[in-house]
């Protein structure tokens, strides 16, 4: 060998320890942000698991799941090592004895398993090009659906599976064959899919991203056809989510050394880059767009009073609804204790829900003096079942072999729904204290519309950090809460005083999640609400236009009436179920005229794992 031919491997071969060292830095940095991160889901899962108000839930989820997604932009990447294919020593060699030679390389490449780290695979030319899979819609007509896509919803799809088990394994959740070891490649495991067959990890996930990419394409196409075969426009506020995404991406990519593109086929695999990543974003927006928007039409349908009638007769134990004095004791020993000093005509029932509850929940121990804490009316079953109450509870059974759905019964429930029930009648189960007010029957009453303001007695830096409850803020922190309440309720009333005036003070103070709604809740049913939430907006004497504070555990609320609801509960609960029937129903038909079918050649150049080395 040539002296300079020596020379220039040794060059070679030290650019590559070069690159080598500065990716393993890069892939430090990555694991010190993925602890960073992981460290703040925690804390925030914890927070989850401790708040009761359904809203602030959801808004911690958002938070979390916005973590997550960028723990998941952060997975560690690996560079393929390229095959520099040596010059053509014949310069006259014909074009089509070229174009097989390529060819031949190519399928060399397929036929060995390294056309993944090929030149052009490398370079995202496949997996921009080829097709993944092609489509066929309700019409007849095909659509092709390229490589980058695959691999965009496979990494979103290992990323959140690896996420959600790490999740599980933080606590204590034995998942079983259900559970994936990361640290082993993928087509080395089996597990059961939900034809109840035994498929590897790896042939598992490909066909959950094929469904995933079908059903999120189908309402695209569908979306299409319905807006005259043009591509509908998304929201200004997904435009923006969109845009700051993008955003912190370049942010991210330019500390790590990377261009935006780069750092996505990096996270997201070979072939996508910022373009495929906002085309898909788009079309996911897109697609759910349309989603939301055929579900709300079946959300506003109109069914017959017969359909009606039909879905009470069939469902009267889900729709009766009765009032009732409940509180939830500490102990079965304490359940007893407050059954026995409970007047005959259960007037003294706050007085002792305030005594038997624990000296350490001071808050609580002061809001059950006022009776509307311990009033229910308008309960329903499945309410008093998502309170916790264990006279709710399914009654011990034992299951049987054999036995595909366990048949419950529930004493407690069916004591309290019981049409022999009258005022005054007492029940305790274990830690739960009943007192009737009045018996199970289908309720007129309307669902409401109402809006709020929400101001935390919590500072935003306590609030964000989750390291208190409202419940836990000083005195004087509540009453400058208080203060700030009336003194928005004053601006309110000062100004033009409509519906829309008080949805823009909710943007700019409410500290809930629905705030950009402007404060909006529709059809709010009973017992949906915390308690004095509740009672005033189910307060008979409510009308349009009613203003107020009001105080819950979670701080000040000031409240606005918006309006009476078009149907009775009962209606709308009706309303709500058929109508989500009818949705299934039309979303089965629509994937029953869809076909989708995979390209084989394109599947060469599919994402396998993400942090395995193959």
């Amino acid at each position: 060998m040539a002296k300079e031919e020596i020379k220039e491997g040794k060059e070679s071969l030290t650019k590559e320890e070069k690159k080598a060292k500065k990716l393993e830095a890069k892939k430090e940095k990555a694991e010190e942000k993925k602890a960073e991160l992981n460290k703040e889901i925690d804390e925030i899962k914890s927070r989850i698991l401790e708040e009761k108000d359904v809203k602030e839930k959801e808004k911690l989820r958002k938070q979390r799941d916005d973590l997550v997604a960028q723990l998941d932009s952060i997975k560690k990447s690996k560079d393929g090592m390229t095959i520099p294919m040596a010059p053509s020593k014949k310069r006259g060699i014909k074009a089509c004895v070229a174009i097989v030679v390529v060819v031949a390389l190519i399928c060399t490449y397929i036929a060995t398993g390294t056309a993944r780290y090929g030149l052009f695979s490398y370079f995202g030319v496949p997996q921009s090009t080829l097709t993944a899979y092609t489509i066929t819609d309700g019409d007849g007509e095909t659509h092709s659906v390229k490589v980058s896509t695959y691999n965009y919803y496979f990494a979103l799809y290992y990323n959140n599976l690896r996420s959600q088990q790490e999740q599980y394994s933080q606590y204590n959740v034995d998942l079983g064959e259900n559970a994936v070891d990361f640290d082993k490649k993928l087509k080395d495991q089996t597990t059961t899919n939900d034809d109840g067959d035994t498929v590897t990890w790896a042939q598992f996930i490909r066909d959950e991203v094929m469904e995933n990419i079908k059903n999120t394409y189908m309402y695209y196409y569908e979306a299409v056809k319905a807006n005259d075969g043009k591509e509908p426009e998304i929201t200004d506020e997904q435009k923006d989510e969109l845009k700051e995404t993008i955003k912190n991406y370049k942010e991210t990519a330019n500390k790590e050394g990377f261009t935006v593109s780069g750092y996505l086929t990096a996270a997201l695999g070979k072939g996508v880059n910022e373009k495929v990543f906002r085309r898909e974003a788009k079309i996911s927006y897109i697609s759910e767009n349309y989603k939301t928007e055929l579900q709300d039409k079946l959300n506003d349908t109109e069914y017959s009073n017969n359909e009606y009638n039909k879905y009470k007769k069939e469902h009267k134990d889900d729709l009766e609804v009765v009032d009732v004095k409940y509180f939830e004791c500490d102990s079965a020993d304490d359940a007893k204790a407050f059954v026995k000093e409970l007047a005959s005509d259960g007037s003294n029932f706050a007085e002792l829900a305030s005594k038997y509850t624990s000296d350490d929940n001071k808050f609580e121990k002061e809001a059950y003096k006022d009776p509307v804490e311990t009033t229910y009316t308008e309960l329903t079953r499945s309410t008093l079942q998502q309170l916790g109450a264990a006279i709710a509870q399914a009654d011990e059974h034992d299951h049987k072999d054999g036995e595909e759905e366990e048949e419950h019964t529930y004493s407690g429930l069916d004591w309290i729904f019981s049409s022999k029930r009258k005022e005054g009648d007492v029940k305790r189960v274990s830690t739960s204290v009943v007192y009737m007010l009045k018996k199970a029957r289908i309720s007129d009453t309307k669902t409401v519309n109402v809006r709020h303001i929400l101001i935390s007695p919590l500072s935003d830096e306590e609030r964000e950090e989750g390291s208190k409850q409202a419940t836990d803020a000083t005195n004087k922190q509540w009453k400058a809460a208080e203060k700030k309440a009336k003194k928005i309720l004053a601006e309110y009333n000062k100004g033009k005083k409509t519906a829309e005036a008080f949805g823009e003070l909710a943007k700019k103070n409410s500290t809930d999640s629905n705030a950009d709604d402007g404060g909006l809740y529709e059809n709010v049913t009973p017992n949906t609400m915390v308690s004095t939430f509740n009672a005033w907006c189910f307060d008979s004497a409510r009308k349009t236009g009613d203003t107020g504070i009001v105080k819950t555990e979670y701080g000040y609320h000031i409240v606005y009436f918006e309006s009476v609801g078009k149907l009775p509960v009962w209606k709308y609960t009706a309303q709500q179920a058929m109508a989500s029937e009818d949705g299934t129903k039309a979303t089965e038909k629509l994937e029953k005229s869809y076909k989708i079918k995979e390209n084989w050649l394109g599947s060469r150049f599919f994402e396998i794992d993400t942090d395995i080395d193959y």
